[in-house]
Order: C-alpha cells, then sequence, then structure tokens
C-alpha cells in the first residue's frame, strides 16, 4: 500500500479519536468548577477517559507521521472538528442543524484541495538540536503570551493549545524518523530533549484545551484545529525543507482550499457556539417559569380587579390599610 494512502488512514482513525476525547472535555469542562485545580481532574474517571483517548489519536499521529510528512498529516487534523460535530450533537441531544452539514462539506473539500497540494513522499529530515530548542523556546513563549490576564481566555487557550499540540507533532516526526532511522545512534541527547519537550508540550496542549472548553466546544475546537496544522506546517515548510506540490502553481488550489476550510470551520464554530448560548437562555427560562408567571398573574390581578381572585389578593392589603386609620381618629375624638 502507498505510504501515502497509509497516512492518510491512520490520521483519519486519529481525528475520530481526537473528536472523541474533545466531547468528552468539553462536557467534563461544563460539569466541573471553574476553579476546581488540575488534580481534582485526576480523581474523574472522565478525564483519564479523555486522556485514554487523545493517548490512543497521539499514537495513530505519530504512525502516520512515519509515512507522511507535516503538510500532509497536519491538515487532516481539521477532521477532528468534522467528527466532532455529530457527537457533540449527540452528546447534547439534539440533531445536527444545516448550517453544520454546511460546515462540513465546506471543510472536507477544503482538505481534499489541501491534500493534492501536500501530497508528497515520506518524510527523511529531522530536526537539529539548536533547530529543536529554537522551536521549543519561541513555542514557551508565544504560550507564554496566549495565557496572559485579560478577555475571552477560552479562545487564546484554544490558540496555545493548537499550538504546542502542532509543535509536539512536528517534534514528534523527528523522534520518530530519528529512533527509527539505522545510521544514527539509537539514544542521543537529542533524541532525549525531543522526547521531554514531546511530553511536555502534549501534556500542556491537553490541559490548555481543557481550559479552553469551559466556555463551549465549537470555538475553542474550531481555533485549535486551525492553530495545529498552521504551527506544524510552519515548522515543516521552513526548517524541515518540506515543499508545495506542483511549486507556485501547487499554492493556487492549497489558498482555495485553505479558503474552504476556513470558511467551513467558521460555519462550524458559529452553529455550535450558537446551539452552546441558545441552551443557556432555554435553561434559565425554564427555571424562571414559575416566578415569573406567579408575578405576571399576580399583577393582572390587582390591575384587573373585578375577579374572584381580586378581594383575596387585595383585602389583606386594605384590611390593613384601613385598620390603623380608625384608631387615631377616635382616639383624637374621644374625651
Amino acid at each position: 500500500m502507498n505510504a501515502t494512502v497509509i497516512a492518510v488512514l491512520l490520521s483519519l482513525v486519529s481525528a475520530a479519536a481526537y473528536a472523541a476525547a474533545a466531547v468528552a472535555q468539553a462536557r467534563l469542562a461544563g460539569r466541573t468548577d471553574p476553579s476546581a485545580g488540575a488534580l481534582r481532574l485526576l480523581g474523574r474517571g472522565a478525564w483519564w477517559s479523555a486522556v485514554g483517548l487523545n493517548a490512543g489519536g497521539a499514537l495513530l499521529h505519530v504512525a502516520a507521521l512515519k509515512y507522511g510528512p507535516l503538510t500532509l498529516v497536519q491538515p487532516l487534523g481539521a477532521l477532528t472538528l468534522v467528527a466532532a460535530v455529530p457527537l457533540g450533537a449527540r452528546a447534547a441531544g439534539r440533531r445536527v442543524s444545516r448550517t453544520e452539514w454546511r460546515g462540513t462539506l465546506l471543510t472536507l473539500v477544503g482538505l481534499a484541495a489541501l491534500l493534492l497540494a501536500a501530497g508528497g513522499t515520506a518524510p527523511h529530515d529531522t530536526l537539529s538540536l539548536p533547530e529543536v530548542l529554537g522551536v521549543g523556546a519561541v513555542t514557551m513563549v508565544l504560550v507564554a503570551t496566549l495565557g496572559r490576564p485579560g478577555t475571552r481566555p477560552g479562545l487564546r487557550h484554544a490558540a496555545a493549545s493548537g499550538i504546542t499540540s502542532g509543535v509536539a507533532s512536528a517534534l514528534t516526526q523527528t523522534l520518530t524518523v530519528a529512533a527509527t532511522d539505522q545510521s544514527g545512534p539509537l539514544l542521543s541527547w537529542r533524541l532525549v530533549i525531543v522526547a521531554v519537550l514531546v511530553s511536555f508540550f502534549a501534556l500542556g496542549g491537553l490541559m490548555l484545551s481543557q481550559t479552553a472548553y469551559r466556555g463551549g466546544l465549537g470555538a475553542p475546537l474550531a481555533v485549535v484545529t486551525l492553530a495545529n496544522p498552521v504551527a506544524a506546517a510552519a515548522i515543516g515548510l521552513i526548517l524541515l525543507g518540506e515543499r508545495v506540490q506542483g511549486g507556485l502553481l501547487g499554492l493556487i488550489p492549497a489558498l482555495i482550499g485553505a479558503a474552504a476550510a476556513v470558511q467551513g470551520v467558521i460555519l462550524l464554530s458559529r452553529a455550535q457556539a450558537r446551539s452552546a448560548a441558545g441552551a443557556v437562555p432555554a435553561a434559565a427560562g425554564a427555571a424562571a417559569t414559575l416566578p415569573a408567571g406567579a408575578v405576571e398573574s399576580s399583577s393582572r390581578v390587582v390591575i384587573n380587579g373585578p375577579s374572584l381572585t381580586a378581594p383575596r389578593a387585595t383585602a389583606p392589603r386594605h384590611a390593613e390599610s384601613r385598620t390603623p386609620l380608625p384608631e387615631p381618629v377616635g382616639t383624637s375624638g374621644s374625651p
């Protein structure tokens, strides 16, 4: 079987595992107090289920990187959002909307165009130790900048999660290719440092995404999905010498595909954000139905006056207002 086909198949299964993990994390975030620390998550079975799904997706992703370049494997990660749409709708007990299906179709068309431009041979180049250290330092600066206090922390944490995950994928490719290459030593300082950075960035991306999903699944997952391949592809094109198929002409379908995929992701994120936002007012309205109805009915009773229930509502007030008045009059008029 062709190496590119193997990479695509492994990436598809990896995206499905990541989608299931994202839905599990979003549901867990919705049931967890925002002030709860990370240690509290360790005692939740749902957290370990999400960790297991993420680990399975990561292993399949590593296997895909062995057969395909970063510019091919990473765009397929956008299918995580596509798979999360029906999974998230099923978990929420609703149907997938037309906007979500349109976004899914646009994302698939955009990914197909990107695959035509990014398809290539299996990777052979790896990052050197200075390049690894430089990538790690730049990534930490970006994550620290995006994690600063401010407004809309969910989207900024999602961007930081996508960047760390994409960098972890790029470093994983270096680790995989170097470890399976018979020409070099199996254990070296470079591989040890790369393995430590991969573990650090993978865990950091998982925790950042868990924080991002507190505001809902749609928009944060869309940002993660976009930032991940952008970060990995930038490393592949700048440092690993990967090229777009067809040269400058190959950029045309790649740009068209990227525009379609971005539009599809935007539609999906808007639809999912709208569904999440609509659930909150619906729940609040259901909770406030009885008090609001009681207030409304009581106001109608007082205003309408001539009804069977009017004396019951107004009699106590009239009695209270008239009872104290005769006392002062009677006392002042007595001899």
